[in-house]
């Protein structure tokens, strides 16, 4: 299982009790030792390393065995298209559940391209498939943008060629922005606008510059894995399978 595979290369064993001293009904730690344990095909199986994580492992697979949804479809991480069903899927879950917290948001763009790992496959949805396709812990993050960091990040996602957004539509010429609509309204180029990102994207990650001065910022407090999580969940509850589409959101000429 890949979850554990750091520990099959190397342990370290922090803090291993050397000596306990009896103090009435109490024992107190006088000495600590640390050493490494590496883990390689040249050492021999040992039981009791085996014995000490193979509880976890073996509740951590049925947690991530644990089916949480279905798909319709396959959604297949393709970054060589201005739209995806991955994309469209993932950003419109979480701007879905970004509105629980703040229903003023004008549009999402939750992740880069690179930020989405994996494919998430047709039928099943595993809770493995949620942590593979977003193994980071990134936060959901709104942000109130100026203007020109608006037509900013509207700019990276054109000269990027598309990006995972939810809430936008936008043509693609000579790698600039066209005919671009917001919330289902045209672009106002005057106007601040309410953004859901995640803070790795904030913070610069891919090279994205357009939150390092916003006018106002707002922790949801949620892990983006978390709310895909609860996305899914929910629809499965209400007896919904998941099934993107294609919108022409971000096309290119």
């Amino acid at each position: 299982m890949q979850y554990i595979q750091p520990l099959r290369k190397y342990l370290a064993l922090t803090a291993i009790p050397f000596f306990l001293i009896s103090c009435g009904s109490h024992y107190k730690l006088v000495k600590s030792n640390r050493a490494e344990y590496k883990m390689n095909n040249e050492r021999a199986v040992d039981s009791t390393l085996i014995k000490t994580y193979l509880p976890y492992k073996i509740k951590m697979e049925q947690e991530m065995n644990t089916v949480i949804g279905h798909s319709e479809v396959l959604m297949s991480k393709n970054d060589k298209v201005p739209e995806n069903l991955l994309r469209n899927f993932f950003s419109d879950a979480l701007l879905h559940e970004a509105l629980k917290y703040d229903p003023t948001i004008d549009f999402a763009m939750p992740s880069t391209n690179g930020g989405l790992r994996v494919d998430i496959p047709k039928g099943e949805v595993k809770m493995a498939n949620i942590f593979e396709v977003m193994p980071f812990e990134n936060e959901m993050v709104i942000f109130t943008l100026a203007p020109s960091d608006v037509q900013n990040l509207l700019n990276f996602i054109a000269r990027t060629g598309g990006q995972p957004v939810a809430g936008l539509r936008m043509k693609i010429v000579n790698d600039q922005p066209t005919e671009v609509m917001i919330n289902g309204k045209p672009y106002d180029p005057a106007r601040n606008y309410k953004i859901l990102t995640s803070d790795y994207v904030a913070e610069g990650g891919d090279n994205v510059q357009s939150f390092k001065k916003p006018i106002e910022k707002k922790i949801v407090g949620v892990r983006m894995r978390d709310a895909l999580i609860t996305y899914i969940k929910e629809n499965e509850a209400a007896g919904k399978t998941i099934n993107p589409k294609l919108d022409g959101r971000i096309t290119k000429n």
